[in-house]
């Protein structure tokens, strides 16, 4: 059987348009004919970190910044689901800040600039099939103040398959599943097959700020919209330093040819891991928040560039809650690697205060707390009293890496943790209201009961029960 043959038929008696299928089956065609998957350590080198322009030398550019903002739509990445924190549906509905969603937040963000400024920037929600429906139902409650800025459109889908046989994966008991979105790579064909390309362009606008969702400190700048326009640049991704805790994120680098590139884990050959984990080797993280021309991104459909955007394959079960289902492996890319198709393109580092994603429920406590703090203008920022460096955080897994289980330890919400330096917590512990953590606090339950810290209870230092 012609597997390939098979595939594509999927995907096409569900109405996926050509320019999707023809990139799953690059990406397939690739897989079958053993292409590297990988992208080898000898073939990438480190960027210097001083030709790494600084965002805290673009004050300058302000001014054609706010000039710029008319032409600029901002891009929500929102196509991801909660399962790693046991949820179903989007994340971005959780409560992250203030008993407000992260969708809450962002919507009200935009719409207060735009009040603000007297601008009329629209924010556009990439969803997924997983996401799409939720999210519109989370809008249509909003009102009619947010419906003539806000727009959605979905990202493709990609057929999962089967590793053993490298045919389609088969699911009749939950077809859904045998498809996963094409990731946030898919981001120009999904532009213009949804029609938004044409629609921004016949607009006026010409640039978009994209960034994740869930990451809350990813806010229009205007020295860096200034900069992005002013210098004609085609794409921008903003890079924060690199620490241990970024050890399995992408990291900027080099191709030999001078183009930069990311790497993602999920490209990196087992032997070239300590390579990738090095953070003084390779010493820039991908915060994931992009600047795009839409005249690059034009060009790049028109001279089909996003081919050469590298796949990321992963090997999962097919139904991650039976662990008696099917390998299967799921094809998808990643935006930050366009950064190597544009000639135009920069690296811009940024201070760690534009980096604040919730991948699982340590972010989210830290969101929660009062480390940072929401402004009048929706903006999250650091507390300004903290005077310590950046926060670590681990929770026992075991007891808190579910959102319901945290809701259930953290009842009344989250510790003070503006004074606090690293907190650790091993066991079942449960906290009362109005909890302070101060310095470096750990807390370890060793006994089969859980363990209460009262209301008021000061936390610091090491403690065993």
């Amino acid at each position: 059987m012609n597997f390939s043959a098979a595939l594509i038929d999927k995907m096409r008696s569900e109405g996926i348009p050509e320019s999707a299928i023809e990139t799953f089956a690059h990406f397939y065609l690739r897989l079958v004919q053993g292409a590297p998957a990988t992208i080898a350590e000898t073939d990438i080198i480190p960027v210097d970190p001083g030709s790494v322009p600084n965002m805290a030398d673009l004050d300058r550019y302000a001014g054609s910044g706010r000039v710029a903002l008319a032409k600029t739509a901002i891009i929500k990445l929102n196509g991801g689901l909660g399962t790693s924190m046991g949820l179903d549906g989007p994340k971005s509905l959780i409560r992250a800040k203030n008993d407000l969603s992260f969708l809450d937040i962002t919507v009200r963000q935009v719409g207060r600039l735009n009040d603000s400024l007297g601008t009329s920037m629209h924010l556009l929600l990439m969803n997924s099939f997983f996401t799409e429906l939720a999210t519109k139902e989370a809008l249509g409650g909003m009102g009619a103040a947010y419906r003539d800025f806000v727009d959605c459109f979905s990202q493709h889908k990609f057929p999962k398959v089967d590793a053993g046989t490298l045919g389609p994966a088969s699911w009749p008991d939950d077809p859904i599943l045998e498809w996963n979105p094409a990731g946030h790579g898919d981001l120009f064909l999904s532009l213009q097959s949804s029609g938004l390309l044409q629609k921004l362009c016949d607009r006026g606008f010409r640039y978009l700020f994209v960034s994740n969702i869930d990451n809350l400190g990813a806010q229009i700048d205007l020295p860096i919209l200034g900069y992005f326009a002013e210098e004609g640049i085609d794409f921008l991704m903003e890079v924060t330093d690199r620490t241990a805790m970024d050890r399995k994120g992408g990291h900027l680098a080099r191709r030999k040819n001078g183009r930069l590139t990311l790497r993602e884990a999920g490209q990196c050959a087992p032997e070239d891991l300590s390579f990738f984990r090095d953070v003084a080797r390779y010493s820039f993280f991908n915060t994931n928040n992009v600047w795009i021309s839409l005249d690059a991104v034009k060009r790049c459909l028109e001279k089909k560039l996003n081919l050469s955007l590298p796949p990321v394959i992963t090997r999962k079960l097919l139904n991650v809650h039976d662990a008696a289902s099917p390998a299967v492996l799921n094809f998808e890319s990643a935006l930050g690697s366009a950064i190597s198709l544009f000639e135009k393109s920069v690296a811009l580092r940024v201070p760690r205060s534009r980096f604040a994603p919730v991948k699982n429920c340590d972010d989210l406590l830290l969101i929660w707390s009062d480390y940072y703090v929401l402004t009048q203008d929706y903006q999250l920022r650091l507390n300004p009293s903290r005077r310590l460096p950046p926060i670590s955080i681990a929770l026992d897994p075991k007891h808190y890496s579910l959102i319901d289980l945290l809701h259930e330890r953290f009842p009344t919400g989250a510790p003070s943790l503006v004074d606090c330096e690293s907190f650790s917590v091993n066991g079942d512990i449960r906290f009362g209201r109005e909890v302070i953590v101060r310095g470096a606090a750990s807390l370890s339950n060793t006994q089969p009961v859980q363990l209460v810290i009262g209301d008021g209870t000061v936390v610091s230092g090491n403690r065993t029960v």
